[in-house]
C-alpha cells in the first residue's frame, strides 16, 4: 500500500509537470502573436525573415525607404504588447526610426517662408494714387484730348507748265481741322526762299481747303503759287494769322467723350475653426497670417482683371443675378507698339519715341512687362545717349530706369503678363491719367457664424467693388511682340 501511494505522487508530479509546461508554452506562443500583431498594428515595416519564434527571436529588418542598409536586431515585445525591446545589439537612430516611426522628431523651423510672385504693380501704384468714391458699381467718365495737328493731301496738285498765282484748292483727308487764317505747313516740299511750303488757309469747303502760297514764288514775275505737291504729302497745322482789322475768328470747340467702366465686386473669405485656433502648433500660423494669405491671393487675381478683363454683365444661372465684369486697361487704348525684336538700341529708343510723342503725356511713365520683353530689354547694350543703369523706388516698388532724350520709363517685371500667357508683352502706363474708382473700399468684415448657428468658425470676408480707366487712353502704350499678335 505504500509503494502504491508513493507512486501515485510520482505520476501526480508529473502530470503537474507537465500542466506548467504545457501552459508556458501557450503563454510563450500569445506573447509571439500579440508582438506580431503590435507590429502590423503600429505599421511597422513587414518583416522579412523570422530567425525563430519565441522569446528572443531574431528578426532581420528590411531597409527604409531612402535605400538606408539592412539592420539586423533581435526585437522582443513586450507581455502586453505595449512595446518593443532590443536584444543583443545597441540602440541606434536607425534602429529607433525603423522599429518606432515618429519617436525622433526633426528639427523644425518656426520661421515660415511665405512664398510670393511678384508684386502687383498696376494695383499698387493705383492704391497709392488714391481711388475716387463713386455711387453707383457703373462709372461714367469723360476725357477729351487734343485736336489733331497734321493730315494728307487727298489727291495730287499739279499747278502745270506755267503755274498761275492766287488761290488754289486742295483735296485733304479731313478738312475740318483747318480753320480759315490758319497756316500750314508741307515739310515735303521746298520753297523757292529756302526750307519747307508754307501755306496760308483763306476757307475750306467739304472736299478740302482754299490756300495761298506765303514763301514760293515766280523767278520771273515774282508773284506768289502754289508749287506741285504729290499725294500723301503731310500737311501740319499750324498757328493762326489775323489781320489788323480782324475782331472775330473761327470759332473752336470742343466736347468730352463719355466712356464707361463696371466696378467688380472681389470679394475672398477666411475661416478657422475653434478647435484648430486653441490647437497646438509646430510653428506659429495664425489666423492673420491666412488672412494676409487671403488678400494676396485676391489682389493678385484683380491684378489679372485691372489688366486684362473684359466689361461684361452677365448672369448667375445658379443664382439669377447679375454679375458685373470691369474692363482691363489694355482693351481701353488703340495705342499699340509691335517690335519684331529687341535685340538693338534702336529699337528700345523707337519705343520710347512712340511712348512719349504724339500725346499730350507725363515724360515719365512706367513699363511693367512679362519676362521675355523684360529680359530683352536687359540684354540691350546702351550708350551714354541711353542709360538703364539707375533704381529708383516710387509706389512701394522698385524701378529701373530707361533715361532717353524723348523720357524717362521706370521699368519693372510683371509675372501677370507670363501668367496671362503674354511673357513678350508688355504695357506703358502714365500714372498721371489711370484713376480708380471704388464703390466699396477695401474692408474687411467679421462674421459671427457661431452666434448664427451655422459653423463654429471665427471668419472675415474681404472686399471691394471697383475699377481702373485711362483718362486719356492716347498717353498710354501696349507693347506687342509680332508673333502674338
Amino acid at each position: 500500500m505504500k509503494k502504491f501511494l508513493n507512486i501515485l505522487k510520482t505520476v501526480t508530479a508529473v502530470s503537474d509537470a507537465v500542466v506548467i509546461a504545457t501552459k508556458t508554452v501557450v503563454d510563450t506562443v500569445k506573447a509571439v502573436v500579440a508582438g506580431i500583431k503590435h507590429l502590423f498594428t503600429k505599421e511597422h515595416l513587414p518583416m522579412l525573415v523570422v530567425m525563430a519564434a519565441g522569446i528572443g527571436a531574431g528578426i532581420m529588418l528590411p531597409a527604409d525607404r531612402e535605400g538606408v542598409a539592412m539592420v539586423a536586431v533581435s526585437v522582443v515585445a513586450g507581455v502586453a504588447g505595449k512595446g518593443d525591446h532590443i536584444v543583443d545589439s545597441p540602440l541606434t537612430t536607425d534602429v529607433a526610426d525603423t522599429v518606432s516611426p515618429g519617436l525622433l522628431r526633426n528639427e523644425i523651423d518656426d520661421r515660415i517662408v511665405k512664398i510670393r510672385p511678384m508684386s502687383t504693380p498696376l494695383d499698387q501704384i493705383s492704391r497709392y494714387g488714391g481711388a475716387r468714391l463713386c455711387g453707383s458699381m457703373k462709372v461714367d467718365y469723360y476725357s477729351v484730348d487734343t485736336r489733331p495737328t497734321q493730315d494728307r493731301l487727298k489727291t495730287a496738285y499739279d499747278p502745270g507748265r506755267t503755274p498761275a498765282a492766287g488761290m488754289v484748292h486742295l483735296t485733304v483727308n479731313t478738312p475740318a481741322i483747318f480753320d480759315a487764317s490758319t497756316t500750314v505747313m508741307v515739310p515735303e516740299v521746298s520753297s523757292s526762299t529756302g526750307g519747307s511750303l508754307v501755306l496760308y488757309v483763306v476757307s475750306r469747303d467739304a472736299t478740302g481747303i482754299n490756300v495761298v502760297a506765303v514763301n514760293n514764288f515766280d523767278t520771273d514775275s515774282g508773284e506768289a503759287f502754289v508749287p506741285e505737291i504729290p499725294a500723301s504729302a503731310t500737311l501740319i497745322r499750324m498757328g493762326r494769322a489775323a489781320a489788323e482789322l480782324d475782331v472775330m475768328t473761327p470759332q473752336f470747340e470742343a466736347l468730352p467723350k463719355k466712356d464707361t467702366n463696371y466696378c467688380q465686386i472681389f470679394k475672398a473669405q477666411v475661416e478657422q475653426s475653434t478647435f484648430m485656433k486653441i490647437a497646438n502648433k509646430e510653428v506659429g500660423w495664425s489666423f492673420s497670417d491666412q488672412e494676409e494669405a487671403a488678400i494676396i491671393d485676391m489682389r493678385l487675381g484683380m491684378e489679372k482683371n485691372f489688366l486684362f478683363g473684359h466689361k461684361a454683365i452677365i448672369t448667375d444661372p445658379e443664382k439669377n443675378e447679375q454679375i458685373l465684369l470691369t474692363g482691363g486697361i489694355w482693351n481701353q487704348t488703340d495705342n499699340t507698339f509691335e517690335y519684331d525684336s529687341m535685340e538693338s538700341e534702336g529699337t528700345l529708343i523707337d519705343l520710347c519715341k512712340r511712348a512719349f510723342t504724339n500725346n499730350a503725356g507725363s515724360s515719365r511713365k512706367v513699363l511693367i512687362g512679362g519676362t521675355g520683353l523684360i529680359g530683352r530689354l536687359h540684354r540691350i547694350e546702351h550708350s551714354r545717349f541711353l542709360s538703364a543703369d539707375q533704381t529708383t523706388t516710387k509706389w512701394g516698388l522698385d524701378f529701373t530706369e530707361i533715361h532717353s532724350k524723348f523720357g524717362t520709363l521706370y521699368v519693372l517685371l510683371s509675372e501677370t503678363f507670363d501668367q496671362c500667357g503674354m511673357p513678350d508683352g508688355g504695357m506703358v502706363i502714365d500714372p498721371e491719367y489711370i484713376t480708380k474708382y471704388s464703390h466699396v473700399p477695401f474692408r474687411t468684415e467679421r462674421l459671427n457664424l457661431r452666434q448664427a448657428g451655422v459653423r463654429n468658425t471665427d471668419a472675415i470676408v474681404i472686399t471691394e467693388a471697383s475699377c481702373l480707366v485711362l483718362r486719356y487712353p492716347g498717353s498710354h502704350l501696349r507693347i506687342v511682340h509680332k508673333t502674338q499678335s
